[in-house]
């Protein structure tokens, strides 16, 4: 499978705000990508990605490009369309936006992902890639996972 991640500009903002989650996933992920895009013009660590399976359009991401005080780098988002969903295409962009951001750092690179308790779907999915709950407690409402790459 082919994903690329391609950054949100003039000519694909638009068809990004028309990806949409099924409606019984709305309380799953509130957030649309009109939020996120707007969030990103005055979050400036945030950076947008639309995700293609060669020119199709199939999802959308945020992650954040510097850490935290804790030195996490965050994903704050991760949405496939309800019409590409369960085809692979979120293991995909997932496995490719981590080898982006754990590209240009030697020293070792801390991933975090949230996702709702009962989105059971995206549990099993960031487990799948080695992500680990850092925690029993829900923070902000979500169950927190951490990817540690390189050094420790």
């Amino acid at each position: 499978m082919n994903i690329d991640l391609q950054p949100v500009t003039i000519e694909n903002w638009y068809a990004c705000t028309q990806l949409k989650v099924k409606p019984e996933q709305l309380a799953l992920f509130p957030a649309s990508v009109v939020y996120w895009i707007a969030e990103s013009k005055y979050a400036s660590d945030f950076e947008l990605r639309a995700i293609y399976s060669e020119s199709l359009l199939v999802g959308f991401l945020v992650f954040c490009t510097e850490p935290d005080p804790d030195n996490n780098y965050w994903i704050p988002a991760l949405m496939i369309d309800e019409k590409h969903q369960g085809k692979g295409y979120g293991k995909a962009a997932l496995k490719t936006l981590i080898q982006l951001m754990s590209k240009d750092n030697s020293n070792g690179t801390r991933i975090m992902i949230g996702h709702r308790p009962d989105n059971r779907i995206a549990g099993t999915l960031y487990e799948s890639l080695g992500f680990i709950q850092v925690s029993r407690e829900l923070i902000d409402g979500e169950i927190v996972r951490l990817l540690q790459i390189g050094r420790a």
